[in-house]
């Protein structure tokens, strides 16, 4: 019996360090995959940046001017914050700048001048935001402001709680001065064919759950959130060579014609809640 006894006893001791062994080697290849993955997540992305280049620059056109100012009253204030899509980089014209397109709309729609002022930075980050609003002069305060940043966020592992916070910061500095706030959520970077897969699978996958938390934050904070992944996500899928710049990465004229009639509505509606 207790011969038996041991031998059962040295069968399990054994048995439980061949299991541990097993663990061990699968955590090992776990942990090789894993750093295999990231090795080829860089090698992907190291084409994309030779793909993409920079043959916009980095400076967006200047498009800041009181537009359609042969309507009658007063212009309305209308201000454009974020990062490279904002600004307008890509537009072959100012008239063609997001910004631009926006406040034609807002001028068309209201039968009003529309004075814009643009705040945002090429390659801005949502950690931006708070110097952008600091750079302002401290008499200014626009009727509405238009928010459209994260792409940058997400290419630079930012979580995406953090760019939450950050959102909701900037957007209560607006509504606490009675500013209506309009944010367009990350577009969906897997529309992006000059980034190779897997890479851009992954990257479409962050930005739209940073859209998602954006979008709860602007509507906890009182913003009025505008999904760019749904309302003109289709176009560029569709039609990229129309709606993407020679970068293939920022919006053309027309890309950014479809972002404004996506933003315009809303922006009324945001204009008459505020």
């Amino acid at each position: 019996m207790c011969d038996r006894g041991v031998g059962r006893t040295k069968r399990r001791r054994g048995s439980t360090r061949s299991g541990i062994l097993t663990a061990a080697v699968l955590a090992g290849a776990a942990g090789a995959a894993v750093v295999a993955s990231s090795v080829a997540l860089r090698h992907q992305a190291r084409i994309a940046r030779r793909r993409i280049g920079k043959p916009l620059g980095e400076d967006a056109l200047v498009a800041d001017r009181v537009w359609r100012g042969k309507l009658p009253g007063q212009p309305l204030d209308l201000l454009l914050l974020g990062d490279s899509i904002a600004a307008g980089l890509g537009a072959g014209h100012r008239k063609e700048t997001l910004g631009a397109r926006v406040a034609k709309g807002l001028a068309r729609k209201l039968g009003r001048p529309v004075r814009l002022r643009t705040a945002a930075v090429v390659g801005s980050e949502t950690s931006a935001l708070a110097g952008q609003l600091d750079a302002l002069p401290d008499a200014y305060t626009p009727d509405v402001a238009i928010v459209i940043v994260g792409g940058n966020d997400v290419t630079h592992r930012i979580p995406s709680t953090r760019s939450a916070a950050q959102l909701s910061e900037a957007i209560d500095r607006l509504r606490e001065r009675n500013v209506a706030v309009v944010v367009g959520t990350c577009p969906d970077l897997g529309a992006l064919r000059a980034v190779p897969q897997p890479l851009r699978t992954v990257v479409g996958r962050l930005s739209r759950r940073l859209a998602a938390v954006q979008t709860e934050a602007a509507l906890a904070h009182g913003a009025h959130p505008v999904s760019l992944r749904r309302a003109v996500g289709p176009f560029f899928l569709a039609q990229p060579d129309e709606m993407f710049a020679i970068d293939r990465f920022h919006p053309s004229a027309a890309g950014y014609r479809r972002t404004a009639d996506a933003l315009v509505p809303v922006a009324l509606s945001a204009l008459a809640a505020r």
